[in-house]
């Protein structure tokens, strides 16, 4: 029922490339296959916008995430069989931190889904990054994975920056849904040291609060 709903990913694209040139922005799209970047930040099928509609609300809630190719670089998501357990979701984000970490520039927050398929682990995965840093998965299991996860990729000592160090990440935030049985869908998603995150809530009268920046007026 937010009275915008129908205009919002236009709307969306549309800030972005004012804020392309206002800020300014790098130019960081390149239409794919004709490879020509369009100085615009803006192409086919981006900015990227996935949905969730609560039926019977007025009002509008967006996440807001810029993503360099650095930390762009570890993300990976793959199935493993039921028999890996949750000892190959351990195995699986170590290796990647391992491998990519360095380049991603850490102190990293790291976002990790686990689910059935692929799909549904990488998006879970990018949602875990929505989330604010210090906070916890609300089951008590995947709270305890969090931070054996976050001590396991702090021992690997990659440091910020790289340059080696007891503290690598901010820390690892697990989403989850229930799974098939016979799979275990798993993703990670990185956030490099300057996490550019952002939430903005409107309601009906689009009023705005955004409290990740709360410096800002977005209703002057």
């Amino acid at each position: 029922n937010f009275p915008l709903i129908n205009e919002l990913e236009g709307l969306l694209k549309e800030a972005v490339v004012q804020a392309t040139f206002a800020t300014p922005l790098r130019h960081n799209s390149v239409e794919t296959f004709d490879e020509y970047n369009t100085k615009r930040n803006v192409g086919k099928g981006t900015p990227t916008v996935f949905w969730d509609i609560v039926p019977n609300d007025d009002h509008c809630e967006i996440y807001s995430y810029m993503a360099g190719g650095g930390c762009t670089l570890p993300g990976k998501a793959m199935v493993l069989m039921p028999g890996a357990g949750y000892e190959g979701i351990t195995d699986f984000v170590l290796d990647q931190m391992t491998s990519y970490g360095l380049n991603a520039c850490p102190p990293l927050l790291v976002g990790v889904g686990v689910a059935t398929s692929v799909e549904t682990a990488a998006l879970l995965s990018k949602k875990a990054l929505m989330r604010p840093i210090g906070s916890h998965n609300e089951n008590e299991n995947a709270a305890k994975m969090e931070k054996l996860l976050e001590d396991g990729i702090n021992a690997i000592g990659l440091g910020p920056q790289g340059m080696g160090g007891k503290f690598s990440v901010m820390g690892v935030n697990i989403e989850n849904t229930a799974r098939h049985p016979s799979t275990i869908g798993v993703a990670v998603n990185v956030g490099c040291w300057s996490h550019r995150r952002g939430h903005v809530i409107f309601d009906k009268d689009l009023n705005a609060v955004c409290d990740t920046h709360s410096t800002i007026d977005l209703n002057a």
